[in-house]
């Protein structure tokens, strides 16, 4: 008699130790106990899985900017260190006049500066020298004097300050070429 001619009667038996349980739907049904085991050990894995995931996430999710990042230094491997050297000098070459011309007009103004600032220290020393010698004149006159005094002080206190701010243009100047 062939096994297929026979018919078979008895359900299949369980791989599981457990025993058959009947379906009772997915709310009510129980699991045994070795295949509690075995979930909670893949629930294990898959937690694991899933830090794996999140860590090599947060290392590579700057992956993209690194690669032009890394792609334009190699585009300028490709530039050679003579046509680097070949455009520095042109560049030098056009810049150099005009940074010079603005040198020479700077220390051109200071000098007018200074002279002037000569020019009105010798006009206060003569008007010192005028209100010290004693004179006979009214007091309307001496009240001129102080005031004329004053305006060639403020005006003197001025330039300094013209001149003072003009050196340090020319130094941050010389300093830049």
């Amino acid at each position: 008699m062939s096994r297929l001619s026979r018919a078979n009667l008895k359900g299949r038996e369980s791989v599981f130790a457990g025993g058959p349980d009947l379906y009772r739907g997915e709310i009510q049904a129980t699991c045994p106990p070795s295949l509690e085991e075995c979930v909670s050990v893949m629930e294990d894995c898959c937690a694991e899985a899933y830090q794996a995931h999140v860590f090599l996430n947060n290392g590579t999710k700057d992956l993209r900017r690194m690669n032009r990042v890394l792609q334009s230094q190699r585009i300028f491997l490709l530039v050679g260190e003579d046509t680097v050297r070949k455009y520095k000098a042109d560049l030098t070459d056009e810049i150099e006049p005009a940074i010079n011309e603005l040198i020479e007009l700077a220390q051109q103004g200071l000098s007018s500066l200074q002279k002037k600032e000569s020019l009105l220290q010798t006009k206060l020393d003569t008007a010192q020298s005028r209100t010290t010698r004693p004179t006979a004149s009214a007091p309307a006159s001496r009240k001129m004097d102080a005031r004329r005094l004053q305006t060639l002080t403020k005006q003197r206190e001025a330039l300094e300050l013209e001149v003072q701010a003009l050196e340090t243009e020319l130094l941050g100047k010389g300093a830049k070429s």
